[in-house]
């Protein structure tokens, strides 16, 4: 693995040049500002997060690509076993990690992993041949002691149809939030009891809309033809633990709904129905996560750029670089820069008829915030 940043532009360029450049990034951040920080080889990184001491800790669902890590902490370019070699080691599925698929850190330096195995029925990937049950847990790790201080085992959870995908974590009302495409809903699990709640099933706000992904004129399709198409995906908390947004890859707005209304155990599915906003149009996008001045973080492969909405509603492109094929997680750092993984999903076989497109080594990237 190689560790590499990427300087200023050489400011000797022709003029003609920079007139060029200046065009066809007009409205965007320069390409030359785009950071590199780490790359992976064939590693399949997804997960990232980032904690207060701007600690970078990445996953990897397939175990890094090579069977050795499933999650680890990156610095200077080189990934370790975090928290422990132990964690990383296939064995007993409560101590152990078997596919980490998102971490986050919370306001507390507490990472916390979620590890899901979808439900056969559920699994974008799977043929749907199998009724195997899914598998989850959710693992708090403290960042400052490198110590695992509670697993939590999702009581009350559909596993014969679950797919956990995000998490976020509400430290005002001591849940955690996660977006279940299979279900297309939004589950709450309660960190004092471990009991989860299903909520917004098969809403107009969770359902995916018919809408294809489309790459250099080709749709994105699985070996029967079948579209890629996600339902709830992408979630983001703010800053006060106020608001929840949340979003399916394949429909085009973003919705939110107040914190105080999914932790009201006594609202029906109606009421709390009602209680969702439809905050913008913003188009197909992937990941989400808000900053403490509450913008919202948008990424997006189709036009392989990172967007943000603003507290005012206005959509600004924060960067636009043909080298984000899937920008996926995201952290933010106490250095103002946002970091973020490239997944490159679309370039896997499973969807370009059995060849493999994914362009080595596998990147991370961080960009300056606006």
């Amino acid at each position: 693995m190689q560790y590499r940043t990427f300087g200023n532009t050489d400011l000797k360029l022709p003029i003609i040049i920079f007139i060029v450049s200046a065009l066809n990034l007009m409205n965007t951040v320069s390409a030359q500002e785009l950071i590199p920080f780490a790359h992976f080889e064939k590693e399949m990184v997804i997960g990232l997060s980032i904690n207060s001491q701007d600690r970078v800790f990445v996953s990897f669902p397939n175990y890094d690509g090579n069977g050795n890590l499933a999650l680890a902490e990156e610095k200077n370019g080189k990934i370790t076993a975090y928290p422990t070699l132990s964690w990383n080691t296939k064995g007993n599925y409560k101590n152990s990690f078997l596919r980490v698929q998102d971490i986050f850190v919370d306001a507390k330096d507490n990472l916390w992993v979620l590890d899901s195995k979808p439900a056969a029925s559920g699994n974008i990937f799977a043929d749907g041949s199998s009724n195997d049950k899914g598998l989850f847990k959710l693992v708090k790790i403290n960042t400052q002691t490198n110590q695992v201080e509670k697993v939590y085992s999702f009581k009350n959870l559909d596993f014969s149809k679950s797919a956990l995908n995000d998490v976020r974590i509400d430290l005002k009302n001591n849940v955690a939030y996660l977006s279940d495409p299979a279900q297309a809903a939004i589950v709450i699990l309660d960190l004092n009891t471990d009991e989860a709640r299903t909520v917004l099933v098969n809403t107009k706000f969770t359902k995916a809309d018919n809408i294809s992904l489309n790459y250099d004129g080709v749709e994105m399709k699985d070996k029967n033809g079948k579209p890629f198409s996600s339902n709830v995906n992408g979630i983001a908390l703010t800053d006060d633990f106020k608001y929840f947004y949340f979003k399916p890859i394949n429909k085009r707005e973003l919705f939110r709904i107040e914190t105080r209304y999914l932790a009201d155990k006594n609202l029906s599915e109606e009421a709390l129905e009602s209680k969702v906003e439809t905050v913008a149009k913003v188009g197909v996008t992937h990941g989400l996560i808000a900053d403490k001045k509450g913008n919202i973080y948008l990424t997006t492969s189709e036009s392989h750029s990172i967007s943000y909405l603003t507290p005012k509603g206005e959509l600004k492109v924060l960067v636009k670089d043909k080298r984000l094929h899937w920008p996926d997680s995201l952290g933010i750092g106490s250095d103002g820069f946002l970091y973020f993984s490239d997944s490159q999903l679309q370039r896997l076989p499973q969807w370009n008829n059995g060849v493999d497109k994914t362009e080595y080594p596998y990147t991370a990237y961080k960009i300056a915030l606006p």
